[in-house]
Protein backbone atom coordinates (compact mmCIF):
# COMPACT_ATOMS: atom_id res chain seq x y z
CA UNK A 1 0.00 0.00 0.00
CA UNK A 2 1.44 3.35 -1.03
CA UNK A 3 1.55 6.21 1.42
CA UNK A 4 -0.66 8.34 -0.86
CA UNK A 5 -3.31 5.60 -0.65
CA UNK A 6 -3.29 5.66 3.14
CA UNK A 7 -6.02 7.67 4.81
CA UNK A 8 -3.63 8.97 7.44
CA UNK A 9 -0.78 9.58 4.97
CA UNK A 10 -2.68 12.23 3.02
CA UNK A 11 -5.03 15.17 3.51
CA UNK A 12 -8.02 12.82 3.76
CA UNK A 13 -7.51 11.80 7.39
CA UNK A 14 -7.23 15.32 8.82
CA UNK A 15 -10.13 16.58 6.65
CA UNK A 16 -12.30 13.66 7.73
CA UNK A 17 -11.43 14.08 11.42
CA UNK A 18 -11.78 17.88 11.41
CA UNK A 19 -15.12 17.88 9.57
CA UNK A 20 -16.65 15.13 11.70
CA UNK A 21 -15.42 16.84 14.89
CA UNK A 22 -16.73 20.23 13.76
CA UNK A 23 -20.19 18.86 12.92
CA UNK A 24 -20.50 16.86 16.15
CA UNK A 25 -19.32 19.84 18.26
CA UNK A 26 -21.62 22.34 16.50
CA UNK A 27 -24.54 19.93 16.74
CA UNK A 28 -24.07 19.12 20.42
CA UNK A 29 -23.39 22.73 21.42
CA UNK A 30 -26.51 24.04 19.67
CA UNK A 31 -28.61 21.24 21.15
CA UNK A 32 -27.22 21.94 24.64
CA UNK A 33 -28.28 25.57 24.25
CA UNK A 34 -31.75 24.67 22.95
CA UNK A 35 -32.40 22.18 25.76
CA UNK A 36 -32.09 25.04 28.23
CA UNK A 37 -35.55 26.07 26.98
CA UNK A 38 -38.79 24.18 27.57
CA UNK A 39 -39.96 21.67 24.97
CA UNK A 40 -42.27 23.48 22.57
CA UNK A 41 -40.98 26.91 23.56
CA UNK A 42 -40.40 29.26 20.63
CA UNK A 43 -36.98 30.80 21.17
CA UNK A 44 -36.96 33.11 18.14
CA UNK A 45 -39.32 33.86 15.27
CA UNK A 46 -38.77 35.73 12.02
CA UNK A 47 -41.42 35.27 9.35
CA UNK A 48 -41.70 31.59 8.54
CA UNK A 49 -38.45 30.76 10.40
CA UNK A 50 -38.55 29.75 14.05
CA UNK A 51 -36.15 28.39 16.63
CA UNK A 52 -38.26 26.03 18.72
CA UNK A 53 -37.30 23.23 21.11
CA UNK A 54 -38.61 19.90 19.79
CA UNK A 55 -37.81 16.36 21.00
CA UNK A 56 -38.16 13.83 18.18
CA UNK A 57 -38.40 10.16 19.19
CA UNK A 58 -38.74 9.17 15.55
CA UNK A 59 -36.79 9.58 12.34
CA UNK A 60 -36.90 12.25 9.64
CA UNK A 61 -40.30 13.87 9.14
CA UNK A 62 -41.44 12.38 12.45
CA UNK A 63 -41.87 8.86 11.05
CA UNK A 64 -41.29 5.85 13.33
CA UNK A 65 -42.17 7.80 16.49
CA UNK A 66 -41.20 5.95 19.65
CA UNK A 67 -38.84 3.57 17.81
CA UNK A 68 -35.67 4.97 19.36
CA UNK A 69 -34.02 1.56 19.90
CA UNK A 70 -34.41 0.54 16.25
CA UNK A 71 -33.27 3.98 15.08
CA UNK A 72 -30.22 3.75 17.36
CA UNK A 73 -29.27 0.43 15.73
CA UNK A 74 -29.83 1.90 12.25
CA UNK A 75 -27.62 4.91 13.10
CA UNK A 76 -24.84 2.64 14.41
CA UNK A 77 -25.02 0.56 11.22
CA UNK A 78 -24.97 3.78 9.18
CA UNK A 79 -21.79 4.91 10.91
CA UNK A 80 -20.16 1.52 10.24
CA UNK A 81 -21.16 1.67 6.55
CA UNK A 82 -19.83 5.23 6.18
CA UNK A 83 -16.54 4.26 7.81
CA UNK A 84 -16.30 1.22 5.51
CA UNK A 85 -16.84 3.48 2.49
CA UNK A 86 -14.21 5.95 3.64
CA UNK A 87 -11.62 3.43 4.80
CA UNK A 88 -11.94 0.61 2.26
CA UNK A 89 -14.18 1.19 -0.76
CA UNK A 90 -12.43 4.40 -1.77
CA UNK A 91 -9.48 2.24 -2.93
CA UNK A 92 -11.71 0.32 -5.35
CA UNK A 93 -13.69 3.38 -6.41
CA UNK A 94 -11.26 6.33 -6.66
CA UNK A 95 -14.02 8.90 -7.24
CA UNK A 96 -15.02 8.33 -3.60
CA UNK A 97 -11.62 9.60 -2.44
CA UNK A 98 -11.95 13.06 -4.01
CA UNK A 99 -12.24 16.12 -1.79
CA UNK A 100 -16.00 16.70 -2.35
CA UNK A 101 -16.94 13.11 -1.48
CA UNK A 102 -14.58 12.94 1.50
CA UNK A 103 -16.20 16.10 2.87
CA UNK A 104 -19.65 14.69 2.07
CA UNK A 105 -18.94 11.43 3.91
CA UNK A 106 -17.52 13.45 6.80
CA UNK A 107 -20.70 15.55 6.96
CA UNK A 108 -22.87 12.43 6.96
CA UNK A 109 -20.66 10.72 9.55
CA UNK A 110 -20.66 13.79 11.83
CA UNK A 111 -24.42 14.26 11.50
CA UNK A 112 -25.20 10.62 12.15
CA UNK A 113 -22.87 10.62 15.15
CA UNK A 114 -24.46 13.81 16.55
CA UNK A 115 -27.96 12.35 16.36
CA UNK A 116 -26.77 8.99 17.73
CA UNK A 117 -25.31 10.77 20.77
CA UNK A 118 -28.76 12.29 21.41
CA UNK A 119 -30.52 8.94 21.04
CA UNK A 120 -28.11 7.24 23.44
CA UNK A 121 -28.16 10.10 25.95
CA UNK A 122 -31.79 11.25 25.79
CA UNK A 123 -33.72 8.54 23.94
CA UNK A 124 -34.73 11.16 21.36
CA UNK A 125 -33.18 13.75 19.07
CA UNK A 126 -33.33 17.47 19.83
CA UNK A 127 -34.56 19.50 16.85
CA UNK A 128 -34.92 23.27 16.80
CA UNK A 129 -34.77 24.75 13.28
CA UNK A 130 -38.30 25.18 11.94
CA UNK A 131 -38.92 26.65 8.50
CA UNK A 132 -42.67 26.62 8.00
CA UNK A 133 -44.17 23.49 6.47
CA UNK A 134 -40.88 21.56 6.75
CA UNK A 135 -40.47 19.48 9.93
CA UNK A 136 -38.06 20.82 12.57
CA UNK A 137 -34.45 19.72 12.15
CA UNK A 138 -30.99 20.37 13.60
CA UNK A 139 -27.33 20.86 12.63
CA UNK A 140 -26.75 17.09 12.33
CA UNK A 141 -29.74 16.68 10.01
CA UNK A 142 -28.50 19.55 7.87
CA UNK A 143 -25.03 18.02 7.61
CA UNK A 144 -26.47 14.65 6.56
CA UNK A 145 -28.66 16.23 3.87
CA UNK A 146 -25.82 18.38 2.48
CA UNK A 147 -23.54 15.32 2.45
CA UNK A 148 -26.10 13.25 0.56
CA UNK A 149 -26.63 16.05 -1.97
CA UNK A 150 -22.87 16.31 -2.60
CA UNK A 151 -22.53 12.55 -3.16
CA UNK A 152 -25.61 12.50 -5.42
CA UNK A 153 -24.22 15.40 -7.46
CA UNK A 154 -20.86 13.64 -7.68
CA UNK A 155 -22.52 10.45 -8.94
CA UNK A 156 -24.53 12.37 -11.53
CA UNK A 157 -21.34 14.05 -12.78
CA UNK A 158 -19.54 10.70 -12.90
CA UNK A 159 -22.39 9.10 -14.83
CA UNK A 160 -22.44 11.95 -17.35
CA UNK A 161 -18.64 11.77 -17.77
CA UNK A 162 -18.79 8.01 -18.43
CA UNK A 163 -21.49 8.49 -21.10
CA UNK A 164 -19.32 10.94 -23.03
Amino acid sequence: MQKADSLLGSWRGPVLFFTVSLIVAADQLTKAWVTSFDVGEVIYKLGFFRLVHVQNTGAAFGILQGQSFILTIVAAIGIIVLLFLVLFLRRSYPFLAGMPNMIAFSLMLGGTTGNLIDRLRLGSVTDFLDVGVWPAFNVADSAIVVGVIIVAYSLVRLTRAEKQ
